[in-house]
């Protein structure tokens, strides 16, 4: 059987804000949502296994249902804004939709099961139309027993166990009534017994665990506050203990098929600072273990802490047992909590999405160090682009940061992993596009109409030489644009901080990192990083991606300049012509390069949403030599969409939404000109343009003979000069198009053209949907365009594969391709971008591409 042609070699993405989106199951798998998916996370792999993609709206609240009679988990709820409730099972490995609640007329914000037989589990889902539904699953199927209404209140989280000695279900729901309330199932339905009192904020988390023959009952609430209750089966024989000599907590008593309950208050956990928003008992406890394991609590807050809790063994009484957190850095707290399943870790999500993880030091078990955990973008991602060298990914997005993700080769593991190792840029303002400057070196701009340059600091380039298993010295000899040279240390900043209420990252150089003695001595700081704990640079010296603390703090890339633009206007995308590739080994024919001279300029577009004049779609030029304005490109007469220089630079290529495309020649190409100048080739107009809609996305072919359009009328073109077959502009017939119109079934957002030409000179195109699909197709040059034999399509993505919503960008990985022993290439590398906050990189078979065409 054929291996399969595209395979996902990595995905970046992180949980939703919301308080009970992360559950953690005893077979240490991570389950969380990520804007329409749920993501499965392998901790031991390092890498998302799956992503499970059915829900139309954002997942708000998954969790895992742990089956008792194989004593772990196959089965997995998920709830989202799209009112539903979705029951994943697993099979052969895979988790697939097992079925589907449907019934709230409002965003489900939590959910629970428990296991009542074999084969039926009672699911509960609370939504905010103020109603909590119970459910009946069994064989696939999911039928609603009963709806819980509570009027114009909200219930925030709700937990369901089965009462000690029976199977009969206790439901506990808090709400924004400062109260917990507990219903239990009398004959058939479920029914109020009892309303436990105390807090004085909404309750935002309830969790039930079993100690013994008892229930414990954890809450949380805004109170900043945490409550633990204990429910026991009332025993009507007498205590042998003497009266009046032991303290008893008042109890609320319920009666259930002839048995008394009474729940009394245990304890009141004060530690937080702020809002407490999360809650979790250590997994051996939570369905009920009888193992011998002391009793622990995890709790998370908006204070940016974590704190396990547990009894004294001697006293009992409940004690704060470790704190990790404190995060600094551009962050607002923790929204949620998770244990591993023995215990020796943790993990809490924050306000801007971010997974942070602890483990327990095996040397001394009071110490946790921060680990390794997934991360990536909480909102849009609008852009990608890869260093010239293949070695690293550069991606900005709606959540105003700028991300580097790049391998992890580690000594002791064969696997690559991919991860984030730097944040260069947290903005305050929602990032737009991005280009490369050389190796070390991006300009991006934003929604504030300002493009910012910036250079990588000693720090990174150091780390980023021990994370990807480089040697230093080979890093920097290869690339001189970036002038780096280690014997020279004064002069090369060290790192970035940003000073407060400020946009502009400030370097920060050697002698930055320590102040006057007469400071030190009237301050009692040894440093400015010291003084300024919170934002200050703190030089890292590191072997495996950081942490997320450090990740907002010690990463950022000093701004080396600013350009400023008009006024109302919006940047769309920025293109940088790429330098010399290293010749590749195609795929049985040899290479057109592209041209070795680097064109000094960077090209910028700046236009108006909704630009109705040619000036507002214009492009301009800037030198990044001396960073001026060179020229405005006036043709357009709505805003250029996107942009993408030829590969041997001769030729800029710009498309619109006026759905029309232009292409601008060097004229001073051959020339020793110190200042290149562009002037208008050719351009489609009214009257030529073949698309009826915007044009979206373009891209070249590897040797300058063609160049695509993807436009939202569905359709895909290949443009060139079709009887000579020169490259574009080396030739006086017209540019026309060479390829039959493609129809690819919906609006294409993104097309990308691989650098590598397949066997019999047919070019590798991947194409981006609005619907979240990647399709992979295969054109052939013909004599005759209009038969329709010229395009084949390859592959498509999978759901799990697909972004669930619009894919914004796709470029393939340059220069680095997997090889067999007789240097052919086996595989090359495509990463996806989406507005469903996913970065994705996936690996395609040539191998098996090849095969399908023979």
């Amino acid at each position: 059987m054929a291996a399969p042609v595209m395979t996902t070699c990595h995905v970046a993405c992180c949980p939703n804000r919301t308080p009970h989106v992360v559950s953690w199951s005893r077979r240490d798998l991570i389950a969380f949502g990520t804007c329409n998916s749920v993501a499965l996370y392998d901790p031991q792999e390092l890498r998302v296994v799956q992503l499970l993609n059915k829900h139309s709206g954002r997942v708000n609240t998954v969790r895992w249902i742990h089956r008792e009679d194989c004593g772990t988990e196959t089965q997995l709820l998920s709830g989202g804004s799209d009112s539903n409730v979705i029951v994943w099972v697993e099979r052969d490995g895979q988790f697939t939709v097992s079925a589907v609640c449907s019934g709230h007329s409002g965003p489900v914000c939590a959910v629970d099961a428990v296991q009542l037989s074999s084969s039926d589990s009672l699911l509960v889902s609370a939504s905010s139309d103020s109603t909590v539904k119970l459910w009946m699953h069994s064989s696939g199927k999911a039928e609603c027993l009963q709806t819980l209404s509570f009027g114009s209140g909200f219930v925030m989280d709700v937990s369901v166990m089965l009462l000690p000695g029976s199977r009969v279900p206790i439901l506990a729901c808090g709400g924004d009534d400062s109260k917990v309330h507990l219903f239990v199932q009398i004959s058939g339905q479920f029914q109020k017994v009892l309303t436990l009192r105390g807090h004085e904020d909404w309750v935002r988390g309830v969790e039930w665990a079993a100690k013994d023959r008892d229930l414990l009952l954890a809450s949380c609430s805004q109170d900043c506050l945490i409550r633990v209750w204990r429910l026991v089966v009332k025993c009507d024989a007498p205590s042998d203990e003497p009266a009046g000599e032991t303290l008893r907590m008042k109890q609320d008593v319920f009666e259930v098929k002839g048995k008394m309950y009474a729940v009394s208050l245990e304890t009141v956990l004060a530690g937080h600072e702020n809002w407490v928003y999360g809650i979790h008992w250590q997994p051996s406890f939570s369905r009920g273990s009888t193992a011998e394991q002391p009793l622990s609590l995890l709790s998370a807050s908006m204070d940016k802490t974590m704190i396990v809790w547990g009894p004294e063994e001697a006293s009992g009484v409940w004690v704060e047992q470790v704190r990790v957190g404190e995060v600094g850095g551009n962050t607002l707290g923790f929204l949620g909590c998770q244990m591993g399943p023995d215990g020796s870790k943790i993990l809490a999500h924050a306000f801007h999405g971010a997974l942070h993880l602890w483990q327990k030091d095996p040397s001394q078990q009071s110490k946790w160090n921060p680990a390794v955990v997934v991360s990536g973008h909480f909102n849009t991602v609008q852009d990608l682009s890869w260093d010239p060298e293949g070695e690293f990914l550069l991606s900005v997005s709606s959540d105003q940061t700028t991300r580097v993700f790049a391998p992890w080769r580690r000594k002791d593991c064969p696997q690559v992993t991919w991860h984030e190792i730097s944040r260069p840029q947290i903005h305050g303002y929602d990032m737009q596009c991005l280009a490369t400057i050389g190796r070390f070196q991006f300009v991006s701009g934003a929604d504030e109409k300002v493009l910012r340059v910036f250079k990588a600091p000693r720090n990174f380039v150091e780390n980023f030489a021990n994370i990807v298993g480089t040697s230093l010295e080979k890093l920097l000899a290869s690339h001189s644009i970036i002038s780096l040279k280690f014997q020279d240390a004064e002069g090369l900043p060290e790192g970035a901080s940003t000073p407060a209420l400020g946009l502009s990252n400030k370097a920060v150089f050697q002698g930055d990192l320590t102040i006057p003695s007469t400071q030190e001595e009237e301050g009692n700081f040894s440093s400015v990083s010291d003084q300024y704990k919170e934002s200050y640079f703190h030089p890292l010296s590191l072997t495996e991606p950081p942490p997320e603390d450090h990740l907002l703090q010690n990463t950022l890339w000093p701004e080396v300049q600013k350009l400023i633009g008009r006024i109302l206007i919006n940047i769309f995308y920025i293109p940088f012509p790429s330098p010399a590739p290293t010749p590749p080994r195609s795929l049985g024919m040899v290479m057109v390069l592209r041209c070795s001279v680097w064109l000094q300029t960077l090209h910028a577009q700046w236009s108006l949403q909704r630009a109705s004049k040619a000036e507002h779609a214009s492009i301009l030029l800037w030198s990044i030599s001396s960073w001026k304005q060179l020229q405005a490109l006036p043709c357009h007469s709505l805003t250029v969409s996107q942009m993408v220089f030829s590969p041997d630079s001769r030729l800029l290529l710009a498309v619109s939404r006026d759905r029309t495309w232009s292409l601008w020649r060097r004229d001073d190409c051959g020339s020793a000109a110190s200042e290149p100048r562009f002037s208008l080739y050719t351009h489609t107009n009214k009257e030529s343009a073949v698309h009826t809609r915007i044009i979206w996305s373009c891209d070249w072919s590897q040797d300058n003979k063609y160049f695509v359009t993807a436009s939202r009328d569905k359709k895909v073109i290949v443009w060139g000069h079709c009887n000579s077959g020169d490259p574009v502009g080396m030739s006086d017939s017209a540019v026309v198009p060479c390829s039959s119109v493609l129809d690819v079934g919906d609006s294409a957002t993104a097309v990308a053209v691989c650098p590598l030409l397949l066997s019999d000179q047919s070019y590798f195109i991947a194409v981006g949907l609005e619907s979240g699909q990647i399709v992979l197709y295969k054109w052939r040059p013909v004599g005759d365009p209009s038969s329709g034999s010229d395009w084949s399509r390859c592959a498509d993505s999978d759901v799990s594969q697909s972004h669930t919503l619009v894919v914004k960008r796709l470029c393939w990985r340059p220069r680095v391709y997997q090889q067999d022993p007789d240097h052919r290439i086996t595989s090359v590398q495509l990463a996806s971008a989406g507005a469903d906050h996913a970065v994705k990189i996936f690996n395609i078979n040539t191998h098996t591409l090849q095969q399908c065409f023979t």
